[in-house]
């Protein structure tokens, strides 16, 4: 195609995804709650507990979540890394003072308790929720032996109505330390996993692009972005799709890092970085860390990116 045709194509396109289609869906249920939109699934969070024979035990993360044709995108209990789940954010490293207190990544000695799900009133057709979750471990207890909770987790998680080639999903994460002396941090060792991670379906041709064009992932974290694409034939019936992480320019230590994996793994926007050194976590201001994912049909080159974020930066 011309590029100019294709310039004005995307412009058309992101013209009109301005324009709201449709009317999101909320179904607030004890163990789960569900987006949708019209008959289409959009994604689940999930608040009650999931494990396999009592192993892996999770909560706290999305999963399904789902393309704009319906295939499922994400991934839970994968069998070459079984502690990972939907998109999720969780850290190697939790410490009060000098005490380790469990690892959320991997699930030992922790668990998240969701002590509320409601939903948060918008303004236009989009939906979303406010979770309220107490991160626990039996390596933290109160004097009459109770696990005591160390950090209060409040996210938020919209849903924007459908455009012609894309959703637009915005997540926040505000997190409280509930104790004097909080730290968390990613793995130690040189990758430093921690953070954003989302588990998605991979097919053999992915392609992940970044503002400067196509990359190449490598063991180690790659050079920071604003953004990162993946795109490949993971729709339904082997369609083109992808999805795009946009990182906030507010979240601290903006730009991050990527960890990225071709096959059999997460994605992850690594925070803090460099991960493997522990960040202390305020007990009187929350740190707050906020996402957008565009789950689009075809490629990177197929929706407006730049200017979407553009329009996220400028968003209060």
């Amino acid at each position: 195609m011309n590029p100019l045709k294709r310039i004005s194509s995307i412009a058309v396109i992101f013209f009109l995804s301005q324009i709201s289609f449709g009317q999101v869906n909320l179904k607030i249920e004890s163990d789960k709650t569900y987006f949708t939109e019209g008959k289409d699934s959009v994604l689940t969070y999930q608040a009650s507990e999931k494990s396999i024979n009592g192993k892996f035990v999770r909560s706290n993360y999305i999963h399904p979540l789902y393309t704009l044709n319906g295939a499922v995108l994400t991934e839970d209990f994968p069998a070459d890394h079984l502690h990972h789940r939907g998109i999720f954010w969780s850290w190697h490293q939790l410490y009060i003072g000098d005490k380790r207190i469990g690892d959320a990544w991997e699930i030992q000695n922790f668990k998240w308790e969701v002590a509320s799900v409601k939903e948060k009133k918008q303004k236009d057709n989009s939906k979303a929720i406010q979770t309220t979750v107490l991160w626990k471990s039996p390596l933290w207890k109160a004097k009459n032996g109770e696990e005591k909770a160390f950090v209060k987790e409040t996210t938020i998680i919209k849903v924007h109505p459908k455009q012609p080639q894309y959703r637009l999903i915005d997540i926040e994460i505000a997190l409280l330390a509930l104790e004097p002396n909080m730290k968390i941090g990613g793995s130690e060792d040189e990758k430093g996993y921690g953070g954003f991670s989302p588990r998605i379906k991979l097919s053999d041709d992915i392609v992940f692009a970044a503002p400067t064009g196509k990359i190449t992932p490598t063991n180690l974290p790659i050079p920071a972005s604003e953004w990162m694409d993946i795109s490949g034939s993971i729709g339904k019936n082997g369609s083109a799709a992808g999805l795009t992480i946009l990182c906030n320019p507010k979240n601290p230590g903006f730009p991050n890092l990527w960890i990225l994996r071709a096959k059999k793994s997460m994605q992850n926007a690594v925070f803090p970085h460099p991960g493997a050194k522990a960040i202390p976590l305020s007990n009187k201001k929350p740190t707050v860390l906020r996402y957008r994912l565009i789950i689009h049909d075809g490629d990177a080159e197929s929706i407006p990116i730049t200017e979407i974020y553009k329009n996220y930066t400028k968003k209060k």
